[in-house]
């Protein structure tokens, strides 16, 4: 058991950013791709313990990797995308956003996948259709930024991060319990 939760759950994580995936696609387009790809990553987490202990995840999210990507340029294709904010770092996939300072910065249509922002400030920040898959946002200041739209954000991130009252979280996540209330 202890040797495969490890695999389920990042199978199940795989899931959740395929079927974000396929409701970003379904709109005008044929999304059997991706549901091809969900049906066979589910099959996977359906299989015997003795055979998820050997399987290699990352080959998995490998595979989709670039169903993923797509899907993301399909969304945030429809925004025209600022950029961030003048004179801030760069914002392009892999950031060192490290204690970055981009309060009130619009990164509606940015694309930060798999960036470093650990204690980054997103305070009062717009997000929508911002590209956060694998973004490490441990203690980053989300107090009053509108997350509702962002792609591929994760309750595991959320989280992880500080926030209040005014942030703003997309349909279906909870609001942590140590974000304050203001």
């Amino acid at each position: 058991m202890f040797s495969t939760f490890p695999v389920i759950r990042r199978l199940h994580e795989l899931l959740w950013y395929l079927d974000e995936a396929i409701t970003i696609v379904e709109v005008g387009r044929d999304a059997a791709p991706w549901l091809e790809a969900f049906e066979r990553v589910q099959n996977l987490s359906n299989q015997t313990a003795e055979m998820l202990s050997g399987l290699d995840v990352d080959s998995e999210y490998d595979a989709v990797r670039g169903l993923l990507v797509e899907a993301s340029e399909i969304a945030r294709g429809s925004v025209e995308s600022s950029k961030g904010r003048p004179g801030s770092r760069a914002l392009i996939p892999g950031s060192d956003l490290l204690g970055a300072k981009l309060a009130a910065a619009d990164l509606r249509g940015v694309t930060i996948r798999g960036s470093v922002a650990i204690a980054a400030d997103f305070s009062g920040a717009r997000m929508s259709r911002c590209d956060v898959l694998g973004v490490d946002m441990r203690d980053a200041d989300l107090s009053g930024a509108d997350l509702d739209g962002a792609i591929y954000l994760t309750q595991m991130q959320v989280n992880s991060a500080r926030g209040d009252s005014r942030t703003v979280l997309p349909y279906g996540f909870e609001r942590p319990a140590h974000w304050i209330a203001s």
